[in-house]
C-alpha cells in the first residue's frame, strides 16, 4: 500500500489511524467507470483487512458491469458534519474478483478472513450468510489519500 498524499501531511492518519478508521465505518463510496467513460458512483458495505478493502457487491449491479469492463476503481469512506470533524480515507487500484460468482458458500481459504470481518461487522454474526445474489472484490490499493481536519485543531 503506497500513500501518495504530498499535501494535507498534517491531516494526514498514521497508519494505526487508518486501520482503526476503516476497522469503525461500515459503508464506502465506490466510483467505477462504464464503457463510455461516465462515472458511476455508489454505497456498499466493506471490511478492511489491514492490507485490502473487501467488498461484497451484487453481480448484477452497474457496478459489476463496469468493473467487468474496467477493473479500476476509488473508494472513499469518511465521517463529520462540521468541516472541522471531517475526515476519511479514499484508496484506489484494481479490484480482483475472489470466490465464486454468485457466492453461494464453497469452500475458500482466501475468503475466510474477510467473511469472518463482514458477517460480524454487518450482521452481528460468526458465520457469513451467503444469497447467491453477491461476490467479493479485493482491492489491495495502489495508492491511498487519507485526511483528519480535527488534527489542525489540536495545532
Amino acid at each position: 500500500m503506497t500513500v501518495t498524499q504530498r499535501r494535507g501531511r498534517r491531516a494526514m492518519m498514521t497508519r494505526a489511524e487508518l486501520d482503526a478508521f476503516l476497522a469503525g465505518r461500515r459503508t464506502c463510496r465506490v466510483a467505477t467507470a462504464g464503457r463510455d467513460g461516465r462515472p458511476h458512483v455508489g454505497p456498499l458495505w466493506f471490511v478492511w483487512d489491514g492490507r485490502a478493502l473487501w467488498l461484497y457487491s451484487l453481480v448484477r449491479s452497474r457496478r459489476w458491469a463496469n468493473l467487468r469492463h474496467d477493473p479500476r476503481v476509488a473508494v472513499v469512506v469518511d465521517d463529520g458534519e462540521e468541516y472541522e470533524e471531517l475526515r476519511g480515507v479514499e484508496l484506489s487500484g484494481t479490484v480482483t474478483v475472489v470466490g465464486e460468482t454468485p457466492r453461494r458458500g464453497a469452500a475458500c481459504p482466501e475468503l475466510a478472513t474477510p467473511e469472518r470481518l463482514f458477517a460480524a461487522k454487518h450482521f452481528g454474526l460468526s458465520v457469513m450468510p451467503h444469497d447467491g445474489r453477491h461476490a467479493w472484490l479485493r482491492l489491495a490499493p495502489d495508492a491511498v489519500v487519507s485526511w483528519d481536519f480535527r488534527k489542525l485543531r489540536e495545532r
